[in-house]
């Protein structure tokens, strides 16, 4: 007799090159046929995995083609990155932990961006929108009807998010979801321009919550709450600055959830129609905030191999440990969340 699937959404985070962190916990999980992804809420690197996840899955080749697809798209970005001025320096490769630090485009794109800041005009073109839609199919992406998608931006002139869905997903709404103000210029969409989702869901769980089909949510976090070492140069500065505002909406919003959960239990949710909300999370941070920040750059094929690699072995400790209890009851541990510096190794 077959056991039934369980079903399970997802919410991954953005963080650059750490996305490849996520790509290697969906890796992992796609491997997993106890468990049905029902919908996905992602942001930034978060958004495009699940993109490109959705992508490969409506290709007809189901959890394996969403394997491979995801594995072509990052293979693809270590590729372009032997083309690309952010490249490493043999000092970086002495320094080690991923670093960028001796790379001069990494610092220069940094100052380039306080003197001449990315335009903000309707004729301005995001490139981030003729990359992926140049390497995503969004077309199979809408007609993947197995699996719920959203995907935050932030709208640039209110300041609050936008969850887009998988039915008007296109590649300059997932550019919108990405663009970092520092580094592109916004992305219009219906007359509206939108940056970074990160920093107004990083990602949104409110709509697995309501929508997404299943009462378990697992959270893939690749954005490091707390660092080892502070930031001393300008470029270092203005990334940690933004890690922070990231994080802050996520932690917002995992402390609206869990107040929630404390008060509809199983028998008050099936009192009110509702569903109880069950959280769990593969979190990367004990390995990503040990890098240097300047990593969150570094898009080179080793590199993100390395983060792959990172994100299965943590997916498969949290299969391990916590597979069993999906559709039971939560299994998150809120100090990762709410006390990160408890569980931050000391420096070496």
């Amino acid at each position: 007799m077959n056991t039934p699937t369980k079903k399970l959404s997802l919410g991954l985070q953005g963080g650059g090159s750490y996305g490849a962190f996520g790509w290697g916990v969906l890796d992992r999980l796609l491997e997993d046929e106890r468990f049905d992804i029902t919908a996905v809420s992602g942001t930034s690197g978060g958004a495009i995995n699940a993109a490109v996840m959705l992508d490969g899955f409506a290709q007809g080749g189901g959890r394996e083609g969403a394997r491979q697809a995801l594995h072509r798209f990052w293979q693809t970005l270590g590729t372009m990155s032997l083309f690309s001025p952010m490249r490493r320096t043999p000092a970086d490769y002495l320094a080690g932990q991923g670093s960028m630090q001796a790379s001069p485009a990494y610092h220069l794109l940094q100052l380039m961006s306080a003197v001449m800041p990315p335009p903000m005009t309707q004729v301005s073109i995001n490139p981030l929108c003729t990359l992926l839609g140049s390497l995503i199919d969004f077309g199979r992406v809408r007609s993947c009807a197995e699996i719920g998608l959203f995907v935050t931006a932030t709208n640039v002139r209110t300041g609050k998010g936008k969850i887009f869905t998988r039915d008007e997903m296109d590649a300059c709404r997932l550019a919108a979801s990405a663009c970092l103000p520092q580094v592109f210029s916004g992305v219009e969409v219906e007359g509206e321009t939108y940056w970074d989702g990160g920093f107004a869901g990083n990602p949104s769980l409110a709509p697995l919550a309501s929508g997404g089909g299943a009462g378990d949510i697992l959270i893939v976090q690749n954005n490091p709450i707390a660092r080892n070492r502070l930031p001393l140069s300008v470029a270092d500065i203005a990334n940690r600055a933004s890690e922070i505002a990231f994080n802050t909406a996520f932690i917002r919003e995992i402390s609206a959830i869990q107040h929630f959960g404390m008060l509809l239990d199983e028998e008050q949710a099936e009192q009110t129609h509702a569903a109880a909300v069950r959280l769990h999370m593969v979190t990367g941070n004990g390995e990503l905030q040990n890098l240097d920040i300047s990593s969150k750059f570094n898009n080179e094929w080793p590199f993100l191999q390395h983060l792959h690699a990172v994100g299965r072995q943590a997916a498969g400790d949290w299969l391990a440990q916590h597979g069993e209890q999906v559709g039971l009851q939560s299994t998150l541990d809120a100090r990762a969340i709410f006390y990160p510096e408890t569980m931050v190794d000391a420096p070496a």
